[in-house]
């Protein structure tokens, strides 16, 4: 397996941008930092918007339920404003 981990911020900074080398790897962590922040975006809207920063060991099923429930409204929340527009027109 190969893992694909972002590059310590110092070493990142401490990279000579003039090398051609140099410029692909910086290309790539941007690429990975730009994937990750996707990723983690649902994540913070639910902790942030919904307050689910524990999960309630309730039983597996309404754990389950609980998060994909959490999700959806995150899903809706993020295109709160296309819905919108659609219903004014």
């Amino acid at each position: 397996m190969n893992w694909h981990i972002a590059m310590r911020p110092g070493k990142r900074a401490a990279l000579d941008l003039r090398s051609a080398l140099a410029a692909k790897i910086e290309q790539v962590e941007k690429i990975k930092a730009s994937i990750r922040a996707k990723v983690e975006h649902p994540f913070r809207l639910i902790k942030q918007q919904f307050g689910h920063a524990k999960v309630r060991y309730r039983g597996l099923a309404k754990n389950t339920a609980r998060l994909q429930m959490m999700f959806a409204l995150g899903n809706l929340w993020m295109v709160r404003k296309t819905i919108l527009q659609g219903a004014r027109a």
